[in-house]
């Protein structure tokens, strides 16, 4: 769970590691009394001054809780005297307070007692992660309400009953439900991007989430048990009791209380082996789940119990909850689950869908912040005329902005919550029963949503780019015909499915693809999967699969593709092989919120109180800039070029003035095999990927048949490509993994032109045999045959010969050679400079990023100072010597083709000419040099 949802910054562990605060170990106070103290002994009152508004006040302090466990705290009042609501801000998960601070400060200038806190197990707090246990951190939350009642700033409702909000991403996020279920003097909530059903979050559809489970609790175990046993971290032993109010470390009681009569003993939390600052029972139940594979029904209880589905008949107060479109740890199904029971109990709620989440994206913090707190001045402060926003508000992309290359939003809004199913449309799938494998290990698994990775990909997802890869053999498809018109998908779609398992049981992972008009190129929305556990589908099985909640728009002209796959890396799925058969039993059902209509993007305030020439000026800048983002039309006089590159520059991420390519120029004709070359890190790989849509230059364009590159473009149909290490299901046959392979593109067989991919590959008979029985050679043909099926008109390769023995790497060339024998074009990437040299044409030679040389292979190598002089018969000893000793003569040796003369001055006629004069017999004198010799001078190295 990422604190505070921030834009991430390296590996999630590294992040939570980075959030710790140790402090020196101090000795537990104990006393009498039951409930919260505040210890000030180490903390002060400061003044935060900023040009944000008036200056906060901050005081610092420790809370001692009923167990004798210390929680640090923050305090934060800004302007004059005079009572105020309250506002509790929880923070992320392997977080702590100081990543609130910012919010807490606004809060408090915006008329606010607001007090922050590091949960039990973070920051320098004490005590065990208890994932927001009742009986602890919900406890420790009334504790610190009760605190706030006795402050003389904040306001009552009555004796001990403060007006109070509780606001929270992700952990906050629960934490503040949990509260508001547990403790009557909640009066308003705002949770952000987290969990309804901590159960369900972990282990949906009776799946068990790995990726993300080991995550989190991996970031525990890097929570070392006593780093953050600072003043008091300890816990004190049953019984004990809490102290009294210490002032500088006195020992006078609060009011009330009996004087404190004994200090315990600081005590280190319990520790849980690799589970670090996690409590024990929760440590013992995560590494039940993770050895099995699969939740057992006391693990569904334990995270139940500490979730707000525990308390849904209490929750009765005005909620905003704010849930993520980019999550697949906490989808939008938990914020539905919560807003359906608010609205149950009678409580005011809206639901705000935003750009980001767990797997990154925009979290729109600025807005949202804004958002809580003019929902806490309506219910807080009884303010009527403050603007709580509407009932439901979705942030959908609006294109990108030309500008920093970032997505635009745009909001979307209903005058009340549609849930996820509102406006359901039939679409018609069409498909046969598919029968397919969980293959044995369960690997390799298919890719959905990588957690820390994910982290732009699901973003881009709605930009038409993502990572995510179905491996042939591993599911089946059902796709629909084009959609007629454009259709938006706001919620959950659902399908039911007939599934047979002959082992009984099954794991299933469905998804649904945007298919482009090409029936290639697809978009996973959100990278989102729903996973499913099938039980007692020995003789078939109906199952209602209920697909993740999205806000996608499917164009007209694409169509929808489901897919439901043996395996995904986020989950556990069966180690042991099993076939599974899928068949439709309805058609699919799509969500598409009717009422919810998106804004107008209006123009700057500004603008309208311009001239009339200046609001002129403004339009046509507008204008140029949308022409600017709009793909350009095509060429028509390179349409018969493979490929034209012209003025690419791509910088480096995070780095303004570091490029990966700069202004590279080349161009590439029809039945040109065309090496890439240059040292690690020239910018090889980069220009590859920009080539094939996957990333997006920042100046320059590409063009391949007259067509500009764009992630999606329908021209990249004629690209084929192959990538170091294809994956093929070893116990099927090439020409199986091949038609598996073809048949999840969605295009026609007649299409694919197998049979032309196979002679050109040259795998004869081996084709009928399993993959498992090839050689690396043999592997590598075949991959190249993969990507040679439609016969692309231009054909990259990356690496094609890696791992190869020489008589493979000779097979290898012929492949790539009569390939573009038949008017194609090949561009090869590769370290292997010999082979480039019999097998290319033409070289394109890169440097730190830039263009070395472009140009034929013969003319690149025959540019050096070596010539080949080659003679009628052998030249004696005193002959090369006198040769070598010419003035402009480098040196002379013998060689196996002849005279090898290096020039150092001379010229090739004056060597001629001395030649003559000395009667060497010649036969002929022309260039001689290596393409290894021409490619180190080239990039400034010398040849070995």
């Amino acid at each position: 769970m990422e604190n505070s949802l921030r834009r991430p910054r390296g590996s999630l562990r590294g992040r939570l590691r980075g959030r710790l605060r140790g402090r020196p170990r101090g000795r537990l106070l104990a006393g009498l009394v039951v409930g919260v103290v505040l210890v000030a002994g180490g903390g002060t009152w400061a003044a935060v001054a900023d040009d944000s508004g008036p200056p906060v006040r901050r005081l610092d302090r420790t809370a001692v809780m009923a167990d004798g466990v210390r929680i640090d705290t923050s305090y934060f009042t800004a302007g004059g005297a005079g009572r105020r609501p309250a506002v509790l801000v929880g923070h992320g998960f392997g977080g702590s307070k100081d990543d609130v601070r910012e919010q807490a400060q606004a809060l408090a200038r915006s008329g606010y007692a607001v007090l922050t806190w590091s949960a039990r197990g973070f920051g320098a707090s004490g005590g065990t992660i208890g994932l927001n246990a009742p009986d602890r951190e919900v406890r420790d939350v009334s504790a610190l309400v009760d605190w706030l009642a006795e402050r003389p700033e904040v306001r009552l409702d009555k004796a001990g009953d403060p007006r109070v909000g509780v606001t929270g991403a992700s952990y906050g996020g629960a934490i503040s439900l949990l509260a508001a279920g547990h403790d009557a003097r909640v009066d308003a909530i705002a949770p952000r991007v987290t969990y309804w059903d901590l159960g369900e979050a972990m282990f949906p559809g009776g799946v068990f989430k790995k990726l993300w489970a080991g995550l989190l609790f991996t970031a525990g175990g890097a929570l070392d048990a006593g780093a953050g046993t600072g003043a008091g971290t300890g816990e004190a032993p049953e019984g004990a009791g809490a102290p009294g109010e210490r002032q500088g470390g006195g020992g006078s009681a609060r009011a009330g209380s009996a004087a404190p009569t004994r200090s315990a003993p600081a005590q280190r939390p319990p520790t849980a082996g690799a589970c670090g600052r996690f409590a024990a029972d929760l440590c013992a139940m995560y590494q039940r789940v993770a050895v099995s594979g699969k939740p057992d029904a006391a693990a569904y209880d334990m995270l139940r119990e500490r979730s707000p589905v525990a308390v849904a008949s209490r929750l009765k107060v005005p909620a905003l909850v704010v849930q993520g479109q980019r999550d697949s740890l906490f989808p939008l199904g938990h914020a539905d689950a919560a807003a359906a029971a608010l609205k149950a109990n009678g409580a005011p709620v809206a639901v705000d869908w935003i750009a980001g989440g767990h797997d990154g994206g925009d979290n729109e913090d600025s807005r949202i912040e804004k958002r809580v707190t003019r929902w806490f001045d309506r219910y807080l402060k009884d303010d009527d005329g403050a603007d709580t926003g509407p009932a439901f508000r979705v942030s959908r992309t609006g294109g990108v902005d030309s500008t920093d290359g970032a997505a635009v939003l745009r909001g979307a809004d209903g005058a009340s919550y549609p849930g996820l199913a509102a406006g359901r449309r039939k679409v018609e799938l069409t498909g046969r029963a598919q029968t397919f494998h969980n293959p044995a290990g369960a690997g390799p698994p298919a890719i959905s949503t990588v957690p820390g990775v994910g982290g732009g990909l699901a973003q881009l997802s709605s930009l038409g780019v993502g990572l995510f890869v179905d491996f042939p053999g591993q599911y089946g498809a059902f796709t629909s015909e084009p959609l007629a018109a454009s259709t938006r998908v706001t919620g959950s779609p659902t399908v039911r499915l007939k599934v047979t398992a002959p082992g009984g049981d099954a794991v299933l992972f469905g998804k649904l693809y945007d298919v482009g008009p090409d029936g290639r190129s697809q978009v996973l929305p959100a990278q989102l999967v729903a996973p499913v556990r099938v039980r007692g589908a020995r003789d078939g099985e109906d199952v209602a699969l209920t697909l993740p909640a999205i806000d996608h728009e499917v164009a007209a002209g694409h169509r929808l593709r489901l897919v439901v796959a043996a395996t995904d890396l986020g989950y556990a799925s069966p180690a042991a092989p099993a076939p599974y058969t899928v068949a439709l039993a309805s058609p699919l059902s799509v969500p598409t919120a009717p009422g919810v209509r998106t804004a107008a993007a209006p123009l700057p305030a500004w603008v309208w109180g311009l001239p009339l020439a200046a609001a002129v000026v403004a339009a046509a800048l507008l204008l140029s800039a949308r022409r600017r983002a709009a793909t350009p039309a095509p060429d028509p006089e390179l349409a018969g070029v493979p490929l034209q590159i012209t003025g690419l520059s791509k910088k480096y991420a995070r780095s303004a003035d570091r490029y990966a390519v700069r202004d590279l120029s080349f161009r590439v004709e029809k039945g040109q095999v065309l090496g890439l070359l240059g040292p690690n890190g020239a910018g090889k790989t980069t220009t590859l990927r920009m080539l094939m849509g996957l990333i997006a230059p920042d100046d320059g364009g590409i063009r391949v048949f007259g067509h500009a590159i764009r992630p999606g473009a329908p021209v990249l149909s004629r690209v084929g490509a192959f990538v170091e290490g294809a994956g093929f299901l070893p116990h099927l046959s090439g020409r199986e993994n091949l038609d598996l392979y073809w048949r999840a593109t969605g295009r026609p067989a007649e299409d694919s032109h197998v049979e032309e991919a196979l002679e050109i590959a040259g795998l004869g008979t081996a084709l009928e045999r399993a993959v498992r029985t090839y050689s690396q050679g043999m592997r590598q043909r075949l991959a190249i045959a993969q990507a040679m099926l439609g016969l692309p008109d231009l054909l990259i390769l990356d690496e094609p010969t890696n791992g190869l023995d020489p008589p493979q790497i000779r097979e290898m060339r012929d492949v790539m050679i009569r390939y573009a024998a038949g008017g194609r074009t090949v561009i090869v990437s590769s370290h292997l400079l010999a082979e480039v040299e019999q097998s290319c044409t033409h070289l394109v030679v890169m440097d730190r990023g830039r263009l070395v040389q472009a140009g034929p292979v013969a003319e690149i190598t025959g540019e050096g100072s070596a010539l080949l002089v080659t003679t009628a018969e052998p030249v004696g000893d005193a002959v090369v010597e006198k040769i070598a000793a010419l003035p402009g003569i480098g040196s002379a040796t013998r060689g196996d083709e002849g005279l090898l003369v290096r020039l150092d001055g001379a010229s090739a006629s004056t060597l001629i000419a001395e030649l003559v004069r000395l009667d060497v017999p010649l036969t002929g004198v022309g260039p001689h040099r290596r393409l290894e010799d021409a490619f180190l001078t080239l990039i400034g190295g010398t040849p070995a």
